[in-house]
């Protein structure tokens, strides 16, 4: 079962912390204690027998009977909304007594002032509930719900799928001109390799967006999952969202689809179980949130809400923003000295990191040198002749997946590795008690047996220390599989799910104890990360993107999730742009713009100049050596990725494509269009101070005059560009 019965106490409550003012009375011989004066919060309740309403500053919440909660905006003096009625089947799964609802001040981490409403209820005939709805004035805009539900009856009872924070969504509420479903939408799980994660929602739209445990894909990569448990609705006017706010990776889906009536279905559901009797089974707390703008506001919020609740965004040092050569451009087959030999061109382009690729190692699990490509030392010597340069050096590896002898990756038929054969009892093992997959069909070893902690530790210090890496790619990062393995005793399948993060946080504190200014990365492959292993990285990655377009798109998403001046890397410019070639990809992006506008962190995969027709797409010739140069040289002496991501505009809505960044007392715009015509027009540039700026597209190092700010409406600039249009904003 995905979910213990009864959460423990820390999963939904934590006792504030309160202080006293102690103050010394002037003149006086003693000193006297005085309380501070009391602060009131501002979420007001009002209960009635068939509502309750909550009202803050920015938005209201209305709970119905049937457990169903309207969420609305308020804004200007108006109320915006995209929740159409309650459907008529809410009501069929549990009923509240809205007049039992007893108000109390919230005691969470999420502030010390908001309010907590319980209401008792039945669902089902012989299930009590006790449903909580909370909302705090630090997250005015976000109700947190969670229900518990006791078997009353003498026998045991099936508990049926329980559906937590369901919406009912019509966008014609916010734009009568518009069907109910036109919308924008982000889906935070890991479904597939590649698949767009924002997209708009359709007349026909059914996903499942299931989290947690590993997803069965038809692709290469055969199993992904995990994922941020967030999916978000949003409008030109107001948005939704929903998901869940526990710091463990649950295993439970965020269905989304579009019914007959036009209208968007989507909900938290949590897999049926059996109630013993007396038994009390407690959900995770789910949260609804109304917000003006697109997915980078309730990414950002979820992002606060699980770091006030222990799940604590990494912090970042100087060398994650620095470009990055990736040695992937000569494939699995790489040597040292295809390696070694782009160290002048590095050094000449102005790149002091680089990349040792996938299929170095003899095997996945074991992480040898190949001795075809790497004999004896190469490994070591290697990364000397990068230091002697003044070059720093990634390795590329995946934690926890182990080859046993069944299946291959692409060329590379596995082997039964030594740590698998050595200690079969670390391994992952599903419901037939066989050895379960995890991404590129390996086996894994399981994240929760203490054994296995060490083990990282103790390769990471091998990597770091005695080989001289600086850091660690690790790439294919998804999720692992719930395990049934009776060896471990594990209290629950789960827990091999929810200890994925002690592995990554062992990676990442190893490593940078061993050098502080080191570069930890992880790359959950063409789809959105994972909660489990987030806060243990310290520079996101875009994660093979399909095209600049998800470079950009998933640039804002780490923004949101990490904070707006995370390093988020753009990953190789080559992707930007891509072609299929039978089943695979022809990579011959150069698009540095999508990664420089946004705030990304510049990298690049080229090879030396080369007669194998296999690497022309990525070699660096002549003409594309210049582009690099002009590229890379904007970055360096830029540095966006070290600025605030400001989210002023929304995708979906405003056109052309918008971003901004603040840096150094300038503003840093960036505009993107189809770049196969040219886009002509005003552009707004939104959050400037009032005054005298002068603009310049300093893509093209053009001077476009001075524009004044100040007024209701932000200033215009007529422009017309194609492709892409980049402008530094300045006193």
């Amino acid at each position: 079962m995905w979910l213990h019965r009864a959460l423990t106490p820390g999963w939904h409550t934590a006792v504030a912390a309160f202080s006293l003012a102690l103050s010394l009375c002037s003149g006086c011989s003693k000193s006297t204690f005085v309380t501070p004066a009391p602060r009131t919060s501002a979420v007001q309740v009002v209960v009635k027998p068939d509502s309750v309403t909550v009202d803050t500053p920015v938005s209201q919440f209305v709970l119905l009977p049937s457990g169903y909660l309207r969420a609305s905006l308020l804004r200007e003096g108006k109320q915006f909304s995209l929740d159409s009625a309650a459907p008529a089947e809410e009501s069929s799964d549990s009923m509240l007594d809205l007049a039992s609802a007893k108000v109390t001040e919230a005691n969470g981490k999420l502030g010390a002032l908001g309010k907590r409403i319980q209401i008792t209820g039945k669902r089902q005939p012989n299930l009590e509930e006790e449903f909580t709805l909370e909302v705090y004035d630090e997250f005015s805009n976000v109700a947190l719900i969670s229900s518990s539900y006791k078997n009353v009856a003498g026998h045991d009872q099936q508990l049926d799928t329980i559906s937590l924070a369901s919406r009912n969504l019509d966008a014609s509420l916010a734009d009568s001109r518009v069907s109910p479903y036109d919308m924008w939408s982000f889906h935070g799980a890991s479904i597939r390799w590649g698949k767009d994660d924002v997209l708009p929602m359709a007349k026909k739209f059914s996903q499942k967006n299931l989290f947690g445990v590993p997803v069965e894909t038809k692709g290469d990569l055969g199993r992904v999952g995990g994922g941020i448990p967030v999916v978000a609705f949003w409008t030109r006017s107001v948005g939704e969202a929903i998901g869940h706010v526990e710091t463990l990776p649950l295993s439970l889906s965020i269905p989304v689809s579009t019914q007959p009536d036009g209208h968007v279905r989507a909900s938290v559901q949590l897999s049926p179980t059996i109630l013993k009797p007396g038994e009390i089974y407690s959900t995770p707390r789910v949260f609804v949130a109304v917000y003006s703008g697109d997915f980078y506001e309730p990414l950002s919020v979820w992002s606060k809400i699980v770091d006030r609740e222990g799940l604590s965004r990494p912090a970042n040092n100087n060398e994650n923003y620095a470009i990055s050569w990736g040695g992937w451009g000569y494939e699995e087959d790489v040597t040292p000295k295809q390696m070694v030999n782009t160290i002048p061109k590095l050094k000449e382009l102005g790149i002091h990191w680089a990349t040792l690729d996938d299929r170095w190692c003899d095997n996945y699990g074991d992480w040898q040198p190949r001795s075809d490509t790497f004999p004896g030392d190469s490994i070591q010597r290697m990364v000397k002749a990068f230091h002697d340069e003044g070059i720093k050096v990634q390795l590329w590896w995946l934690p926890l997946g182990v080859e046993d002898g069944r299946g291959k990756w692409e060329s590379h038929k596995y082997i039964v590795s030594k740590v698998a054969q050595e200690h079969p009892d670390w391994l992952i093992l599903d419901k037939e008690g066989k050895h379960a997959r995890m991404t590129r069909d390996l086996a894994a070893l399981c994240p929760a047996v203490p054994e296995v902690q060490a083990w990282y530790k103790k390769l990471t210090e091998k990597f770091i220390r005695e080989w001289g890496f600086d850091g660690s790619k690790l790439d294919n990062i998804y999720t692992v599989p719930a395990c049934y393995n009776p060896a471990h005793h594990h209290k629950s399948p789960q827990d091999s799910v929810n200890a994925m993060g002690e592995v990554y946080k062992t990676i990442f504190q190893t490593t940078r104890a061993i050098k502080p200014e080191s570069v930890t990365q992880a790359c959950p492959c063409g789809t959105p990360p994972s909660l489990a292993w987030l806060p243990f990285i310290d520079q996101a990655v875009t994660a093979d993107p399909v095209g600049a377009v998800q470079v950009r798109r998933r640039t804002k998403m780490y923004k949101a999730l990490l904070g707006p001046e995370a390093a988020v890397y753009g990953d190789h410019v080559e992707l930007s742009s891509m072609t299929r070639v039978g089943n695979s990809w022809s990579e011959h992006g150069s698009d540095f713009a999508s990664t420089i506008g946004t705030g990304g962190v510049v990298g690049t995969k080229f090879v030396m100049p080369t007669s194998d027709p296999k690497f022309k797409p990525v070699a660096l010739t002549s003409d594309k050596e210049e582009h690099w140069k002009k590229w890379i040289g904007i970055y360096n002496q830029k540095m966006l990725s070290k600025g605030t991501f400001r989210n002023l505009y929304t995708y979906g809505y405003d056109a052309p494509e918008g971003y901004a960044i603040e840096k150094d007392g300038k503003m840093y715009y960036a505009f993107f269009s189809d770049s196969s015509k040219p886009w002509k027009g005003k552009i707004e540039l939104r959050g400037l101070a009032p005054g005298i700026y002068h603009v310049a597209d300093y893509g093209n190092g053009k001077d476009l005059g001075t524009i004044q700010a100040g007024g209701e409406k932000a200033p215009d600039l007529a422009t017309e560009f194609k492709g892409h249009l980049l402008l530094e904003v300045s006193r």
